[in-house]
């Protein structure tokens, strides 16, 4: 949520998450801990705290993107010409319903 949708508070988080903010709280400062997301007040309310990740967070997060791909493109090339041509035609249903519902 942080690397592709910028910073954001703790109760933004919560609700994106769907859990209630002192979870939240736990699950942030366990990133903070490791150097993965850091706190900032924010510009216009110095009250609030802002998360962001930080450049060792996105780089996480790219590398285990990037070996999910991986794998599902290892699985893929297993499958006959048949069955990617199924698996293509249901992803395009998919990205049409959710695009009906945005």
């Amino acid at each position: 949520m942080l690397v592709f949708g910028g910073p954001r508070a703790l109760g933004e988080l919560a609700a994106a998450e769907q859990v209630r903010p002192p979870t939240m709280s736990r699950v942030v400062q366990a990133l903070e801990e490791r150097g993965l997301v850091r706190r900032e007040r924010d510009a216009h309310d110095g009250r609030v705290h802002r998360l962001r990740a930080t450049a060792k967070g996105r780089r996480v997060l790219q590398g285990a993107r990037a070996r999910r791909v991986g794998k599902l493109a290892a699985l893929l090339d297993e499958l006959s010409g048949e069955e990617v041509a199924s698996i293509s035609a249901a992803a395009g249903l998919v990205e049409r319903a959710l695009a009906q519902q945005s």
